[in-house]
């Protein structure tokens, strides 16, 4: 795949599969703009020096504002990929409201967000390009978010989210898709449940394959799916 002079946003970009993302675009020969909030991440960032890296710092994803700033920063934007979010696992008799819209905030408004931001990017350069959202396996599968229903119900959302806009927007050539990983072998995963079987678990490198593709101009045809990458387990 051949990103070649191509300009790609990576929200996220600074976690495990986020490294993973930007590692398989700067080997495509991608320029990756990656916004964080967190310094201790970035500065742990394995490619923060990298000539095809601009990280761009204090980008809160809630915030329409910080959001216009980091597009505004990119040129000729061609595609952007959405992997920032957060997890939380409580029953529903023990959310709070509070703890219900940290998650929308998280994992749907930041993508919703960097979606517009994405598309009004795309739209005046003329160009078309790709966007790539990340939703989740029980966001297919509504019985498997039992005990982390704000969460499931928030990652349903984007990939509601995903097929409306690809809908939305094809005309314009841009094309619209989402994966949905299942637990991914991470070593924070790993950490929290040490008796799983990890080997089962699709690898960061497998799921950020997967999203290359989708964002690629090679990509000619595939909108509105929300993928199951789900490995063997």
């Amino acid at each position: 795949m051949d990103y070649r002079d191509r300009h790609v946003v990576v929200t996220g970009g600074t976690g495990a599969l986020g490294s993973a993302v930007v590692a398989a675009l700067i080997e495509a020969g991608a320029t990756c703009h990656v916004p964080y909030i967190d310094q201790a991440e970035a500065d742990r960032f394995a490619f923060r020096s990298h000539a095809k890296v601009k990280l761009v710092a204090d980008i809160e994803l809630t915030e329409e504002a910080a959001v216009a700033r980091l597009y505004g920063g990119v040129p000729q934007l061609w595609a952007s990929i959405h992997l920032a979010g957060g997890f939380a696992m409580s029953p529903l008799a023990e959310t709070a409201k509070s703890a219900l819209m940290q998650q929308v905030d998280m994992n749907f408004v930041t993508a919703f967000l960097c979606c517009r931001a994405a598309v009004n990017a795309m739209m005046r350069t003329g160009a078309g390009g790709r966007i790539v959202n990340v939703a989740t396996r029980p966001a297919l599968e509504w019985r498997a978010g039992a005990g982390m229903v704000a969460y499931t119900a928030s990652k349903a959302a984007v990939a509601a989210l995903t097929a409306a806009l690809a809908e939305e927007v094809v005309k314009a050539g841009i094309l619209v898709n989402a994966v949905a990983p299942s637990t991914m072998d991470t070593p924070a995963n790993r950490r929290a449940m040490p008796k799983a079987d990890h080997a089962a678990w699709p690898k960061v490198e497998e799921v950020a394959a997967a999203i290359l593709f989708l964002a690629s101009p090679e990509n000619r045809v595939a909108r509105g799916g929300v993928i199951p990458v789900y490995g063997r387990a």
